[in-house]
This record gives structure tokens, sequence and C-alpha cells, in this order.
């Protein structure tokens, strides 16, 4: 169902159930799947590939030129699984030459005021909670939960089954499975909670905390806590997983307890 007061470009490729209401604006180089929700007042512009049953609320404005003085027009995209449902006033910037993309993953939801940036990859199943910002060129794994306001400094990762707690300032890369927080951003423990929803065990519960306190309560330095962690624990895909992104990491990961206490 397309509203007459929507305006669609003529080669704009648009499934058939789609549902677009009145004041929306749909730009020529663009892609929608089956059964997405288009709200009043929403922009879709070129570049966009918006996936199925999807829902995009008013005043959101999808592939909208990268903020990025470096960008010369090249032809990239933003790309939106499905069943991700994007909410009022999102802005969500197509890529650049660095990735040519912007990719949101499948089943996200991305609360009102939001922003993701030019060649941020985002996975499946994340939330980000009212007016969270990316910078651009951001990476961010599956599971993973902003809470309200939170800022990501350009070109950190965060990895999959963390939390972020609202108001933090990441300027640092934040490890799988745990909770970060305070001012400078630090390690708060491990994301038990949402663990537990996502089907872990009580052994790889347990793993993760062994792991994280290695790494972040006895003060070892990072390299020989590594070191202790290959040496005293079994390799397991989560270990791995922990392992593998401590050592990625081009911004440092985040600081622990007695290194990241807060400034106020």
């Amino acid at each position: 169902m397309i509203q007459p007061l929507a305006y669609i470009h003529p080669e704009a490729k648009i499934a058939q159930n789609v549902v677009i209401e009145p004041f929306v604006t749909i730009h020529k180089d663009v892609e929608i799947g089956e059964g997405t929700w288009i709200g009043s007042n929403v922009t879709i512009m070129d570049g966009a590939r918006i996936g199925k049953n999807c829902k995009i609320y008013p005043g959101a404005v999808i592939s909208g030129e990268p903020q990025d003085l470096k960008f010369e027009g090249e032809v990239t995209t933003a790309e939106i699984g499905d069943n991700t449902t994007i909410r009022e006033c999102v802005t969500i910037n197509r890529g650049t030459k660095d990735r040519y993309k912007t990719v949101v993953g499948k089943n996200c939801l991305i609360q009102a005021y939001s922003h993701i940036a030019h060649d941020c990859f985002v996975g499946d199943n994340c939330i980000f909670s009212n007016s969270s910002t990316l910078a651009g060129h951001i990476t961010v794994g599956d599971y993973v939960v902003l809470a309200g306001m939170v800022a990501v400094h350009q070109f950190c990762t965060i990895g999959s089954h963390a939390f972020v707690a609202g108001g933090t300032l990441v300027r640092k890369d934040v490890p799988p499975f745990i909770k970060a927080a305070r001012e400078p951003i630090a390690y708060a423990g491990i994301n038990s909670v949402g663990l537990r929803r996502r089907g872990f065990t009580s052994e790889q519960i347990n793993e993760v905390q062994n792991i994280y306190r290695v790494l972040f309560v006895q003060n070892s330095n990072l390299s020989k806590a590594i070191d202790i962690i290959e040496a005293e624990y079994e390799a397991t895909e989560v270990r791995d997983e922990i392992l593998t992104f401590v050592r990625n990491s081009n911004r440092g990961i985040v600081k622990g307890f007695s290194q990241g206490k807060s400034s106020i």
C-alpha cells in the first residue's frame, strides 16, 4: 500500500506488499524488501538496501551522504537487515571508499534519535537505546546493547554480547561478553544476564568470568594475562573469541577495575 502523498522515484525497487505512509520520499537507487513498513516523513536516499519485514518510523533518514569531508561522491550503500526496527528520527549514513557500505544487521532495534555514521558495521540482534551515537568506521558484534546516550569514538570495536551503560563515552575497544561503564570507560563485570537470556550455560558463563578475572582484576599486564589464559584455560570457542579480540584490538581495550575508576 503506497499513499498518494508519498514520492517514490520510478526506478526505486519496492516489493509489492511494502506499506509506505504519506510524505515519505524515496530516491532512485533504493531497494526495499517484502513486508516492510515505512512511516510518514521518512527519507530514504540513494544507496539504501532495506530488507524484509523492517519497520522505519517517522522522521528517520536512511542512506544520507556521509558527514565526512573525504567523501567524493563515490557509489556506496547503507544496508538494513531483515526484521530490523528503526525508530523516530534515526539517521544512518551510507559508506565511503573505506568500506563502501554501512551495515545494520538483522533483528536489530535502533531507538529514537540514534545515529549510525558512515562505514559502520553493526551485527545481528543489537539494541541501541535512545540517542546512541556511532562515529565512522565502527564495528559492533552481534547481540550488543548500547544504553541511552552512549557515544562511540570512530574506529572502535565492540565485541559480541557486550553491554555499554547509559551515557558512557566509548574511546577504547570493548571486548565480548562484558559490561562497560564509568568515566573513563572501564570493565564493570561480565554481561551475565544477557548471556543467560541467550542460552549460555553456567559453565560457559563461569569460564567468561574467570578469563576476565585474569585480564582485568589480577592486575597482570596484558601480554602476561594472555599467556596465563592460554596456559591455564582449555581452548574453547569462548576463550578463543576473547583472546582473538584482545590481540586484534587497534585502539586498545577498556581498562580494568583498578585502572578505570570514576573521575567524578
